[in-house]
């Protein structure tokens, strides 16, 4: 698991703010310290050098202050190009 941030803020529909220090894929699990899940990434934004994460919870709820991870997700070879049509 790599490191994903700190929760900086909750928002009031509930979705966690955390800012990044590793940038995550849309849809990566987030872990707290324990290893317990609590939600997915649902979009990644702000500035470049300072990116946001806002995740989407799921499990126990999440503390201001808490050490989040996420394990990446796996893509195959062919990536974007699956699709595509020559």
């Amino acid at each position: 698991m790599e490191v994903l941030g700190i929760v900086e803020e909750i928002t009031c529909d509930g979705r966690i703010i955390v800012r990044c220090r590793e940038v995550p894929d849309i849809g990566s699990p987030v872990f707290d310290d324990k290893q317990s899940r609590i939600g997915t990434v649902g979009r990644v934004f702000g500035p470049v050098d300072g990116p946001y994460a806002s995740v989407t919870p799921e499990g126990g709820p999440a503390k201001i202050g808490t050490e989040t991870y996420f394990r990446g997700n796996k893509q195959n070879a062919k990536g974007k190009r699956r699709n595509r049509r020559d």
